[in-house]
């Protein structure tokens, strides 16, 4: 059953509005200003992207979708896909945003206390502070309730014990979301799992770098929590509440993921398609050709399919409505057709491709892992069968 069945629903834009084209247009003047070359070098020197950020933040896209009565513009994660397009379009995809604008701001939008609304989601906004989020578990996997990373009250405070895997950014970020178990539930065996806003460096935090093929500015690590303390205040969306708020963040996780290698598949094609007009064999460009043009043209219909459903996601979470079914369909979506932009971008440079100086196969690794992560496109058609199509659970 559709999400949005039986429920009234305003129109949802197809045509983008002119709030839409002048956010596009705003920062698409601040990215280019740092294009290919900046992100190369910050991948390189694995330093984040600082300056671009700051600019971003100053100009007020980083909260965007925030509240308007703590430092934000009011909008919505819509216009927030905007900017990680428009910055991934320009050969800068800001993969840190995924986790500290995509997913922690609209959980303490969502869930957070006037308190700590207050506090930390102007800073948010003004891109003052990034947060991580720690989620993944090295024996858990997709398996959320299986985490093992516990949280024991202790006075006026919680002490969180245990590991994460896949931590993104926790060196840049100045705080961490962390899902924690804090009992389990007698009826199913599954863990009662709450949410914690963690200093990241907390004392009895201690992390390693994951070496890794992926070429993005943020590095990510297996992070170790050993005794760590918790002010009782750092509890967001309440106690044992911890899936319900992380959910919060979860289907714009998804969204947010779309857009950034929406983007990135716009980078490559665009880039492939001025290859393709001056790269002239045998007198004529080779874009002349229908093997090159239909290979770009079939790749560009099915990335604006993917952004078409992208956009619903996002229009339907907006407006307060349930976009599970439409989330998931857009991250696979996405996930299928940035891969295929940058293969068939990879056709077109042949041998080329892998020169650097042609700045295209160092963003291959960002767009193939957004394929099995956040949740896998197997996950996703599990999903799509058992809660769409009606069929059985087959995990």
């Amino acid at each position: 059953m559709s999400s949005i069945e039986n429920q009234r629903v305003p129109l949802l834009p197809l045509q983008p509005t002119e709030e839409e084209r002048a956010i596009r247009d705003a920062v698409a003047k601040i990215a280019s200003k740092y294009g290919p070359d900046y992100w190369a070098e910050k991948v390189k020197a694995k330093q984040p992207m600082t300056e671009l950020t700051a600019e971003l933040g100053a100009a007020g896209f980083l909260g965007v979708h925030l509240p308007e009565a703590y430092g934000g513009s009011g909008l919505g994660i819509y216009e927030l896909t905007l900017v990680l397009d428009e910055t991934a379009r320009a050969g800068c995809p800001i993969a840190g945003l995924v986790f500290s604008a995509g997913i922690a701001a609209p959980i303490l939008a969502r869930h957070g206390t006037e308190a700590q609304k207050a506090e930390w989601i102007p800073q948010l906004a003004s891109g003052q502070k990034l947060f991580s989020f720690a989620i993944t578990e090295p024996d858990a996997g997709s398996n959320t309730h299986n985490i093992k990373t516990s949280a024991r009250k202790q006075g006026n405070k919680y002490i969180i014990n245990g590991q994460k895997y896949w931590t993104t950014g926790l060196d840049i970020a100045d705080k961490v979301l962390v899902v924690a178990r804090t009992g389990t539930d007698e009826a199913t065996g599954r863990g009662r799992l709450s949410l914690f806003l963690v200093d990241a460096d907390a004392p009895g935090i201690s992390k390693t770098v994951i070496p890794s093929m992926m070429m993005i500015p943020e590095q990510s690590f297996q992070v170790f929590f050993d005794n760590v303390e918790v002010p009782e205040d750092r509890l967001i969306g309440g106690l044992d509440n911890g899936l319900k708020a992380v959910f919060a963040g979860l289907n714009p996780e998804r969204v947010m993921a779309a857009s950034n290698i929406i983007g990135i598949g716009r980078y490559a094609l665009e880039k492939a398609s001025r290859y393709a007009n001056e790269r002239s064999v045998w007198g004529v460009s080779i874009g002349r050709h229908q093997g090159v043009a239909h290979a770009l043209a079939e790749a560009k219909v099915q990335l604006e399919l993917a952004a078409l459903m992208t956009k619903k996601a996002a229009l339907l979470h907006d407006h307060g409505l349930n976009a599970g079914d439409e989330a998931n369909m857009a991250k696979f979506a996405a996930g299928e057709a940035a891969v295929n932009c940058i293969d068939k971008a990879i056709g077109v440079f042949g041998g080329n491709a892998v020169a650097l100086e042609y700045q295209l196969m160092t963003y291959w690794p960002t767009v193939r892992m957004t394929k099995n992560g956040p949740v896998s496109r197997e996950m996703i058609l599990n999903y799509v069968a058992q809660n769409m199509l009606g069929l059985e659970k087959s995990y």
